[in-house]
Formats: C-alpha cells, structure tokens, sequence
C-alpha cells in the first residue's frame, strides 16, 4: 500500500532532466518478441527466448520545478517571465514576498497557465515613484496541468498483464488514500518487474527512476518515489508510481498508444511491499485531485468499491 504524492517545491530556478543509456554488456533490460509479435521489454527474458540488450532510461529527479522564473529589465519596468519546459501545462501563481516602492500589473498574486514548451508573461513590476529606487522578492508556485481541464468518460484499460488482479488499497482507502491526490487511487498487487503498460494514450509529461528508497517513514519517502506521469486529451493526468529503481523505458514528451509498455514495476517510495499505485488526476486551481474512472480488464470492467483490500474481477 502506498501514498504517491511527488511534490514540486516553490522555486525560482529549474533543474535539469538527464538521461543516458547503459552500454550492452551493463543492461538492465532486454528486449524479445511476444507471441502476438511486438516487442516485450524486462529484466529478465524468458527461458528459450532469444533477447537482445535494449537501452534503459536513467534518470534523475529535478533539482527544482519545472517552470523557470525569468527577470527581464525594460528600462521603464521588469517583465516577470516563466518559461515551462514540460511538454503539458503548468499552472503557476506569481507572489511578491517583500519589496519596497513597487507595484505589479496585475496586482499579486497573479495567475496563469503556461502552456506546453512555451514561455509568458506572468506579470509587470513598476516603481511606484520612479524618482525613488525600488526592490522587490518574488516566489513562484506551480502546478501541473490545466485547470480548465474536463474530465471526459473513457475505457482504462488495466496496466499490466496478470492472471489474477489483487488489489491492497482500492478508492478511499484508509491507508493512504485519505487526501484529495490519492482518493481514487488504486494499489494493485503485482510481483517487483511486472511489465507496465499505458492504461490510457498520451504524452509523457514528467519521470524519475532513480530513487531506490522505500519505508513507511513519511518524513523520508512520503514524496519520493520513482513516477511516470502522462498526460491525457482532456487534460487529466495518470500517475503511475513506486516503479523499480532505473525502470522507466519512456522519455519525456514522448506519445504512448493505451497498452504500451511504459515501464516496470517496483517498491520504491513511501510502500509496504511491491506493488503499482495508479491514479488519474486533475487540477483542480493550484492543487492537485484523483477522480474516479472506469478500467477494463479481459472479462471485463473492475468492480474496485471503497476501501483497504480486495480482489478485482476482470483480470
């Protein structure tokens, strides 16, 4: 069981994505053919099967948040820019913290959205008296996603492949899913390294994958754990967390198709045991909220209900 709420502190200045591949003879993953004849990806290829050694995705998590805050000096006054390097929307609120002889249009704290790859202006800052010098501190606060974003109905399909789905802590769940990001989310049960697989089509918006932490100490791990965060049509966003240590095989702003392997799963972050958390959210103004959805498996639609543990039909 688990609770998977990656934060993003109020900073001015944005870290940086790396990525890299591992060589061959160093792989932690390997690529065959399935039955159906697309390519399977794990860390362990079946016995008789021939497999070859495919990339793995390295990353790290962000020294800072995703939007940059940039001063631009216009003589007559300062242009406060944010330039958001994801490739979705970011919803930010621009503060003044302290300043002296300064006044902002618009007035703070100022709103906006800043849509995918693109930089706007948040804000103007001038002195109130020209004739006086003026100084000012500002904070930026971001969210990710829009918060003109509707819900819309749509088939999930389950993310994994599995005889038997056992999920630990369905919606409501007592455990962990007691706050507005986690209360439709589930925890389903499935052994570390389960194929995971896109329950819905999108963009990759957001990754980490090397955290190899996991504890129920809130303090230590309840905002760490290795994500996959894509984004939806409708402006929704799905979570899929605690993955394995180095287990993301996705890169940012690349597009998935619904039952594509995105990664594998894991124990990392604030957990009990290996599992997959999965949740859709939205923003909801500055904040993040799951909202209930309908997901599929080959008998058909999940019955998850409310509460710690139960077995889901459909799988």
């Amino acid at each position: 069981m688990s609770r998977a709420r990656p934060q993003w502190p109020a900073l001015v200045v944005a870290g940086v994505l790396l990525a890299g591949s591992l060589p061959a003879e160093g792989a932690r993953f390997w690529r065959w053919q399935g039955q159906d004849g697309a390519a399977v990806y794990g860390d362990v290829p079946p016995s008789g099967v021939q497999a070859e050694a495919a990339e793995a995705l390295r990353y790290r998590r962000d020294q800072g948040p995703p939007v940059q805050l940039r001063l631009v000096d216009r003589g007559s006054h300062h242009e406060v820019r944010a330039g958001n390097r994801l490739p979705g929307p970011v919803q930010v609120e621009l503060r003044l913290r302290g300043g002296e002889n300064v006044t902002s249009t618009p007035a703070m704290p100022a709103g906006a959205t800043v849509p995918a790859n693109a930089e706007i202006v948040v804000a103007r800052l001038y002195a109130t008296d020209p004739r006086r010098a003026a100084s000012f501190d500002v904070v930026l606060e971001q969210m990710p996603g829009d918060p003109r974003a509707r819900p819309q109905d749509y088939d999930y399909r389950l993310p994994f492949e599995y005889a038997r789905i056992r999920v630990d802590q369905a919606f409501g769940g007592s455990f962990s899913h007691d706050d507005p990001q986690n209360r439709y989310a589930v925890d389903f049960a499935v052994p570390e390294g389960t194929p995971v697989l896109a329950a819905r089509e999108g963009v990759v918006m957001q990754v980490e994958s090397d955290f190899s932490g996991t504890g129920l100490d809130r303090e230590r791990y309840g905002g760490r754990a290795n994500y996959v965060r894509i984004l939806h049509a409708d402006g929704t966003m799905a979570l899929y967390a605690h993955l394995k240590p180095e287990g993301v095989l996705v890169r940012v702003g690349q597009r998935v198709r619904q039952g594509q392997q995105i990664a594998l799963s894991g124990n990392t972050g604030f957990s009990t045991a290996p599992h997959l958390h999965f949740v859709v959210q939205a923003n909801r103004g500055m904040r993040l909220e799951s909202v209930p959805f309908r997901m599929y498996g080959a008998l058909g639609e999940l019955k998850f209900g409310t509460g710690p543990a139960l077995a889901a039909d459909g799988g």
